[in-house]
């Protein structure tokens, strides 16, 4: 917890930006420019449900995600299910 706040940080908290290339590139292709060595759909709740269930954040984007190249929609479907599962996770804790 104590790298989600800081001394002389923000009191209203913090907004959680998430680029959907932070993704390994064999479970999100769907951005411009896809990359190895990313995150796993489980790394990612774990982190998102960190950062939201600290009660600091105070909003969420995300981003760089590319419907237009996602023809069955799977990566999207994929996300979306990521995001859900991490912020029920956050509300559970």
């Amino acid at each position: 917890m104590k790298y989600l706040t800081r001394d002389g940080g923000p009191e209203e908290g913090f907004w959680i930006h998430l680029d959907a290339d932070v993704l390994d590139e064999t479970i999100m292709q769907a951005v411009d420019d896809p990359r190895p060595g990313g995150l796993a759909w489980a790394e990612l709740v774990s982190a998102l449900s960190i950062a939201v269930g600290s009660g600091h954040a105070v909003g969420l984007q995300v981003a760089i995600y590319n419907p237009g190249i996602d023809a069955g929609g799977t990566n999207g479907r994929g996300l979306a299910a990521t995001v859900r599962q991490a912020l029920a996770a956050s509300a559970d804790a």
